[in-house]
């Protein structure tokens, strides 16, 4: 007998699992998930670290009533021990890392120290080239203050914040503003340049080079991790 999942009344059969996944590009997070559940498997929590893992859980997505819980299962689509066992899994894969590159960090932070670095930018962003020179000029000639301009003209989400973007890492953005920043002085403006379907005039607020704090530690735990899953995902030498 051919095994059936039934979602919202449509019938769905064991055999067409993987094509749906294909065809909804679902795949790839499914064969991440797999990965994960495979270098986690050993590891295993003392009742304190249960306690510890729904306790964190529930503080890191809020669910602290019982109507907060039941609205998360709900739209999850969630039984109580799935979602316990969803907290469970996610509290093993913050200890896999620990325990797996905990007593390397430093060396892994001085390794890759260059690609931690961070900036915090302004940015004015529209489509109209000649509107773009025009707003430099009056930021040169000191009209209007780049925050004054961002909030008017810029035409992305920057607007919202003055053009003020960040603090981002360095090397995660486009090229064409890393490379730009990347040999800034504070308050150098650059005139407008194109990016994509855009014109931008760029900002360096401020350089922020790595340290070796919490918040750098878990980007180089998630970084190690994220190369681990992608070998256990790559096709296998025979």
């Amino acid at each position: 007998m051919v095994g059936c999942l039934t979602i919202d009344n449509l019938k769905i059969e064991e055999g067409n699992f993987g094509e749906l996944l294909a065809l909804y590009r679902l795949l790839p997070s499914f064969k991440r998930e797999l990965a994960i559940d495979r270098v986690i498997a050993t590891i295993t929590l003392e009742p304190e670290e249960i306690n510890l893992a729904l306790q964190q859980f529930q503080q890191r997505y809020k669910l602290v009533s019982q109507e907060a819980f039941q609205n998360y299962c709900q739209a999850y689509s969630l039984t109580d021990e799935q979602l316990k066992a969803i907290a469970l899994r996610e509290f093993k894969v913050e200890k896999f890392k620990h325990q797996t590159w905990a007593n390397r960090l430093e060396s892994t932070f001085l390794n890759r120290r260059t690609s931690l670095d961070r900036v915090i930018y302004s940015l004015i962003r529209h489509k109209n080239p000649e509107i773009l020179q025009e707003l430099f000029f009056r930021i040169q000639d000191g009209e209007q203050t780049f925050a004054e301009i961002a909030s008017q003209y810029s035409q992305g989400v920057e607007a919202q914040t003055g053009g003020m973007i960040g603090p981002l890492l360095l090397n995660k953005l486009p090229p064409a503003i890393a490379e730009r920043l990347r040999h800034s002085l504070p308050q150098q403006v650059h005139p407008p340049f194109p990016l994509e379907e855009w014109f931008v005039i760029l900002r360096l607020e401020k350089f922020v080079p790595a340290q070796f704090d919490d918040q750098t530690t878990q980007v180089l735990l998630n970084q190690l991790f994220e190369e681990l899953l992608q070998e256990e995902n790559s096709p296998k030498k025979s």
